[in-house]
């Protein structure tokens, strides 16, 4: 990638955007208190007490900072990881997310990993999510000694019997073994009940060892958890909820604040509504009155078949409908808007999408051009690559579906703020780095002749051409401890990136100093004239004519050994429902634009002009202030060489194989950061009065 010499100037840079120059000095420490059971407790940098015992974090700022993270990775617990040979376990984990060398498969003859592995650059903050569903089958069958260790099932699912299939089909016959068939295996789940043969009547056996296996994921996070004043390192408790109705996916992370977390987690094979996951989640963790906090994101909404986002209840009261769309959004504030399954921010062409088209929307697509479009309806089977796209698997659409029910019902359960991640399923967090790509699925991609296949007759989730590294959870809290991340998460100041520590600030208000770039105060300027990302525009002032928002940009300067790129422009997306009902879009370039940069694909040399810093004051020239809206920012890299690329051109030219030249498989990858929205909601006066029954 481009090295670029003017350090200096970006270290003063990087001192204006992370927290406005403010030197560590002048932060005053928080006060201390002393807890119930005589240990000592401190305020949060909120002015809160934690919510649990530590020490108050030395390095913090009350204009915060970014720290980068991990909230979707997988290790040898989760179904899928272990028959593929993944036998890291939750301290492999966090182990890898530190910076210590850990190992992938293949196996060797003992059964232990061989490929070694280590995160280039550590992660400040990881959760470990496994499948919840079938956790304890797994356990059961894979510790010699289990009272059922023995049976058909388990052996099966260990691969000791020969089932006479390959591939894709020997997974789905390795998960069936400790799963009961579906009735209708075209339009199911292949895990969708549990094995009544392995788990007996109730499945007591499968869902005790579960909470098991629960408790040792709880206790490895706490061991890892950095709880001194030095704050190197932080954990959450988490997990899967797993939902794959009719092979699409509908799958929800559920992370936790604390230590304080329910007794079990509630898998989809127990519980298959999601409304009742947060109906559980509020009943055993919100209202538990154990300091129990939780949140929950959707991720690869891309292969929902419109389900992820879609408005269901809709024959339901008005106040039910209400309720719902309550419940979700108290319990959902974010969204995985990107990672190794595809790109799940927007798709040119869809269903009363009306806008000029975005050409940087065929980012890591994996639905086909020629897949029909859903409409209003919803579909299946998008994980064989079947059934419809909607603009409802899509975040952007989400944003403005969710303004389209705030006219409807007066509440909206899709204000969701944006992060990325990996999903990793190598024991791997973070592992995002296009040159040093290693696969995600332990031994089906631990080397390059099995990475670089791609059969147009198959799938994206079983080309592995077409994955990639996945992407970064990035949040602007005031100190590396849990009660602070965890507060940036739930007030959405995060943004998301396709892997590069790119870092971004976005604040919205109605009259911010056009000269507001060049102020080294710029950063409290931010915060005091309007709201950060993931906020809400207050009311205007009389006077104003239109929103103003604040963009601030900063590039990855990567390694030593792999400087990142530079950046080529930002961009400010908006989104409303018109009059016509339809879903409107938008894209403004305001700071850089369209250069001549490029890549060299011989030598993934970049080329052209780029910028270390990006910074404009934009104003909405098309307000209209009788319109709900949302805006957020993309900001993104010049080119570079994808990571199928660069291993293209490790091999001998005579050993490349057919997808190295292949049309399907992108060369290049133009590396971005998305923001979490901020909105605009017009005054009450305006707003269109409630519909008296349901629509």
């Amino acid at each position: 990638m481009h090295r670029n010499p003017r350090i200096a100037p970006l270290l003063a840079a990087a001192c204006v955007l992370a927290v406005g120059c403010t030197p560590p000095a002048a932060v005053s420490p928080e006060p201390s208190t002393e807890a119930a059971d005589g240990a000592a407790a401190a305020l949060s940098p909120s002015g809160r007490p934690y919510s649990e015992v530590r020490a108050p974090c030395r390095d913090r700022h009350p204009l915060r900072q970014a720290f980068w993270g991990e909230l979707h990775v997988h290790s040898a617990l989760s179904m899928d990881a272990y028959t593929w040979e993944v036998r890291g376990g939750p301290d492999d984990t966090y182990l890898f997310a530190k910076g210590e060398q850990t190992f992938f498969p293949p196996l060797d003859e003992s059964g232990a990993p061989t490929r070694a592995a280590r995160l280039e650059r550590p992660i400040d903050f990881a959760a470990l999510t496994d499948h919840a569903s079938y956790q304890g089958e797994v356990a059961l069958c894979t510790r010699p000694g289990s009272e059922i260790y023995d049976a058909e099932g388990c052996r099966i699912f260990r691969g000791e019997v020969d089932l006479g299939v390959d591939g894709f089909q020997a997974f789905a016959a390795r998960v069936g073994g400790i799963s009961n068939p579906p009735a209708d295996p075209d339009s199911s789940s292949l895990t969708s009940q549990r094995s009544t043969a392995l788990c007996g009547e109730g499945a007591a056996r499968c869902k005790d060892a579960m909470r098991t296996v629960w408790e040792e994921q709880q206790a490895a996070a706490e061991r890892h958890y950095d709880r001194s004043a030095e704050c190197r390192f932080t954990t959450f408790h988490g997990y899967e909820y797993t939902a794959t109705p009719g092979l699409a996916k509908v799958h929800h992370n559920v992370i936790f604040r604390n230590a304080n977390v329910p007794a079990a987690p509630i898998p989809w094979v127990d519980e298959p509504d999601v409304y009742g996951l947060w109906r559980g989640l509020r009943s055993q963790c919100l209202e538990a009155g154990n300091g129990c906090d939780v949140l929950t994101l959707p991720h690869n909404s891309n292969l929902s078949n419109g389900q992820m986002f879609a408005v269901t209840g809709r024959d339901l009261p008005l106040e039910e409908q209400r309720s719902r769309a309550v419940l979700r959004a108290e319990l959902e504030p974010l969204v995985e808007i990107s990672q190794i399954k595809g790109d799940s921010e927007c798709r040119d062409g869809l269903y009363q999408v009306m806008g000029a088209p975005d050409e940087f929307c065929d980012f890591e697509e994996w639905r086909d051009p020629g897949t029909p479009d859903c409409e209003e309806g919803t579909g299946e089977g998008a994980l064989l690559g079947r059934g419809c796209v909607s603009r409802t698997d899509y975040v952007r659409y989400a944003l403005v579906e969710g303004l389209r029910e705030q006219e409807r019902i007066g509440v909206n359960p899709y204000k969701i703020g944006i992060v990325a991640a990996t999903d990793q399923h190598n024991a791997n967090p973070g592992d995002v780095e296009e040159y040093s790509y290693q696969g995600w699925r332990g031994a089906a991609d631990a080397t390059p002749a099995q990475r670089l296949v791609f059969d147009p007759q198959l799938p994206s989730a079983v080309n592995p051409a077409l994955a990639n590294p996945g992407g970064l959870a990035g949040v602007w809290a005031e100190e590396n401890s849990r009660d602070s991340i965890f507060d940036a998460m739930k007030r959405r100041e995060t943004f998301g990136t396709s892997g590069p520590r790119i870092t971004a600030r976005f604040f919205g208000g109605w009259s911010y100093d056009a000269a507001i770039c060049g102020d080294p105060e710029r950063v409290a300027k931010g915060y005091a004239g309007g709201v950060p990302m993931g906020g809400d525009l207050p009311p205007p002032p009389a006077g104003a004519a239109a929103p103003v928002f604040v963009v601030a940009a900063l590039r990855d300067t990567g390694t030593p050994e792999h400087p990142g790129g530079l950046l080529q422009r930002a961009q400010i997306v908006k989104g409303w429902v018109g009059d016509d009902g339809a879903f409107h879009q938008a894209v403004y370039d305001v700071a850089g634009g369209a250069n001549d940069a490029s890549v060299d694909l011989d030598t993934c040399e970049p080329r052209g002009a780029g910028h270390d810093e990006l910074c404009s004051v934009w104003t909405d020239p098309a307000f209209d202030p009788a319109t709900n809206a949302v805006y957020y920012l993309r900001v993104l890299e010049n080119p570079s060489c994808r990571w199928n690329q660069r291993q293209c051109l490790e091999l001998p030219a005579d050993e490349r194989p057919a997808t190295c030249s292949a049309d399907r498989v992108p060369k290049v990858i133009q590396e971005r950061l998305w923001t979490s929205p901020i909105w605009y909601e017009k005054a009450p006066a305006e707003t269109a009065s409630l519909p008296g029954g349901p629509a």
